[in-house]
């Protein structure tokens, strides 16, 4: 029987046991690195302290996307969670998201967003983040929306950082160079298929011609080639998920799950990287601890079920477990941290 090892057991930590001297070229994610990145959580914190994430997402027909989305981001730590949808379609989503709260988009045909209103009355909402994109009806309307919230109207210098998917990733790509007017700092989480129609449409020759489903060498190079070009971090989905920023930082994660090849487990990914950014982390470290905490919570699951079976909606309860775990990691690294139980002499005073 093979040995088995910890969850989230790095490149690192395997080179290191093999007594190796060097670092691996590009660095693996870890339990260590991961606990790293946990934004802080004050005893006396509230609602406020935590972030409030935005998520425009959703459809009649992919009604499950904007709940996952929902459910991940207060998974994820978050504080408070919006859900924005067309006005006709509020009353069936209010009944069935329970702690997150909704708001109407003015729209222009029934299911389809007005985007000017619409842009007014989100730039209206008080946000720390914006997920978007997941579930969303494709069209004019939606690709015209995408295109006004990387712009990031308005007189605010710092707006909030967005986690693009989906059919905003789908958007993206028939806008040309869509880079050149945003000024909204932005995780793309693309899978193959749609990395290629965005690098493609943008007519950018991103990194490698080679196959960036299944050639990990090609991955990174396209990613991290696309992250420099765009100036935004590109998470390029898919086992060993690859997280490239625009300094030309790239991580890897170590997770390879088919578990988790099933609809709906990049929506959860879109949430939790969504509630981290709405609790003060940068785009890097908040795609980076996402797709960690998303990729190991897989790896609970998979522990308990197979690696067949697994739903999305199994994953956003076991996020908050594994975050739990980095904590205590991260408090064991402290200095001067003390691990066990402390001696205590016969009065009962710490020794």
């Amino acid at each position: 029987m093979p040995e088995r090892r910890p969850l989230g057991f790095g490149r690192h930590e395997e080179a290191a046991a093999a007594g190796a001297t060097a670092p691996p070229a590009v660095p693996t994610m870890d339990d260590r690195a991961a606990a790293a990145l946990l934004p802080e959580r004050p005893a006396r914190g509230h609602k406020g302290t935590f972030g409030k994430v935005l998520a425009i997402a959703g459809s009649l027909d992919y009604a499950g996307a904007a709940l996952l989305v929902c459910r991940a981001a207060a998974r994820a730590g978050a504080g408070l969670v919006t859900l924005a949808v067309p006005e006709s379609l509020q009353p069936l989503f209010a009944a069935k998201v329970v702690e997150a709260t909704t708001m109407a988009l003015p729209e222009d045909d029934v299911e389809e967003v007005d985007p000017e209103p619409s842009i007014a009355r989100i730039l209206d909402h008080e946000h720390d983040a914006i997920v978007l994109g997941p579930g969303l009806r494709p069209g004019l309307a939606t690709t015209e929306l995408v295109r006004m919230l990387l712009a990031a109207p308005g007189d605010d210098p710092e707006p909030a950082p967005m986690v693009l998917d989906a059919e905003a990733l789908r958007s993206m790509a028939t806008l040309g160079e869509w880079w050149t007017g945003t000024l909204r700092p932005c995780v793309l989480t693309p899978h193959a298929g749609e990395f290629e129609r965005l690098r493609s449409g943008a007519g950018v020759e991103a990194g490698s011609d080679g196959d960036v489903s299944g050639d990990d060498d090609a991955r990174r190079a396209a990613a991290t080639a696309a992250a420099q070009a765009w100036g935004q971090v590109v998470v390029l989905k898919g086992a060993k998920t690859v997280i490239a920023e625009p300094d030309g930082t790239v991580t890897v994660a170590p997770f390879e799950n088919p578990g988790l090849a099933t609809g709906g487990t990049g929506d959860v990914l879109s949430g939790v990287i969504g509630g981290l950014l709405a609790q003060g982390l940068k785009p890097g470290p908040a795609a980076r601890l996402g797709v960690f905490l998303h990729g190991t919570a897989g790896d609970l699951v998979r522990e308990r079920l197979g690696d067949a079976g697994l739903l999305a909606s199994d994953l956003p309860d076991a996020v908050p477990l594994v975050r739990k775990r980095l904590a205590a990691i991260a408090e064991r690294g402290k200095p001067g941290k003390r691990v066990g139980f402390a001696v205590r002499d016969g009065d009962g005073a710490s020794a």
